[in-house]
């Protein structure tokens, strides 16, 4: 396991090919377009000045959006110093080689300017420097405030894991001590999963990887399954390999806890978790389903959990990470959706 502090920290440069950071470019770049068709001096028709001015700049903010997203792990491993001469760059780049094609396509349909394309040009690119100098200033104020903001959460994490705790310790401490009697082999098994999940619940604020959250859930279900005995079952769905994949210590244990809890134990016959991982490109999916008890009980004491693990999950991968829950065919199902790229969200 690693301090989080070491698996938390943010990349310098947002996430560029995600689709809510193109869609505020869009309307950084629509907004940039009417400031300049709204400029005063302008002799042409405004509508028409809009429409191609609008045109210019949505096709300068795309094509640059797209270089930064192709580069972004090659940008990634400059330095913070580097990386604002690297943005303005391409930003600059690009608009040097739209600017040649708008005059010229536009000079081909009739446009009467009186400035030539030294002018054009160099107009276009002094726009370009300083929007973009006003974007990485916007920028770097956003990111000094997501810092601050983390570094708050990191602070409440602790607190958070406080409400993880395993509730079945006394159980299983009774559990443990008729074993002692019947089964001293199971019972020092037992004393030996036990121990896995008091260590877990010890290292707040660290993280594991997937398969050792894996491995403390097959620790409590086998616990629970000495208690519990033939009332519940578990069904587990995994992929041969397992990606490396880091999360916050306890996240899958309480999520079975809650199935155990508040579905499986409510019934008299119990009932059968499932538990699937699959596994596409860019993405690890991971489904649990239970049997529902009583189902006010159970949306009320599942939901605390599931928001602190979201919450925690948030806080590792951004807005990247998707939680879902509730009723489905009269099984509770909970879904968690995880990058496995390299970038998180920003």
């Amino acid at each position: 396991m690693r301090r989080q502090q070491e698996v938390v920290g943010r990349p310098y440069l947002p996430v560029f090919c995600q689709e809510s950071m193109v869609l505020r470019v869009i309307v950084l770049a629509q907004a940039v377009a009417i400031l300049l068709a709204l400029a005063p001096g302008v002799v042409e028709d405004r509508w028409v000045r809009l429409g191609f001015t609008t045109l210019f700049v949505q096709w300068v903010a795309l094509l640059s959006i797209l270089l930064l997203c192709l580069f972004q792990r090659m940008m990634r491993r400059l330095k913070p110093k580097l990386l604002i001469p690297a943005s303005l760059l391409i930003l600059l780049l690009v608009t040097l080689l739209v600017s040649i094609l708008a005059y010229h396509v536009l000079a081909n349909w009739g446009w009467v300017t009186r400035e030539g394309l030294g002018s054009f040009v160099i107009n276009n690119l002094a726009i370009a420097l300083v929007v973009g100098a006003m974007c990485i200033q916007l920028f770097v104020m956003h990111y000094e405030r997501s810092e601050r903001i983390t570094a708050q959460s990191r602070a409440e994490l602790d607190a958070l894991q406080a409400k993880i705790r395993p509730h079945f310790l006394f159980n299983c401490l009774n559990m443990i001590a008729e074993l002692t009697r019947e089964d001293p082999v199971g019972a020092e098994r037992a004393l030996l999963n036990l121990s896995g999940l008091f260590r877990a619940a010890l290292n707040a604020g660290e993280q594991s990887t997937l398969e050792e959250e894996l491995q403390l859930s097959r620790q409590y279900i086998e616990l629970e399954q000495w208690r519990l005995g033939d009332r519940l079952k578990i069904s587990w769905d995994l992929p041969e390999q397992l990606p490396a994949l880091t999360l916050p210590v306890l996240t899958l244990q309480p999520l079975l806890e809650n199935a155990v809890h508040h579905g499986v134990e409510v019934l008299p016959e119990g009932g059968r978790i499932i538990m699937k991982l699959h596994r596409s490109k860019d993405w690890l999916t991971l489904l649990i389903e239970n049997p529902v008890g009583r189902s006010a009980t159970s949306s009320a004491g599942n939901g605390v959990a599931i928001r602190n693990i979201q919450r925690r999950l948030e806080l590792v991968y951004g807005e990247q990470a998707k939680v879902t829950h509730g009723p489905v065919d009269g099984l509770y199902r909970l879904k968690i959706v995880l990058p496995l790229s390299e970038d998180k969200g920003v």
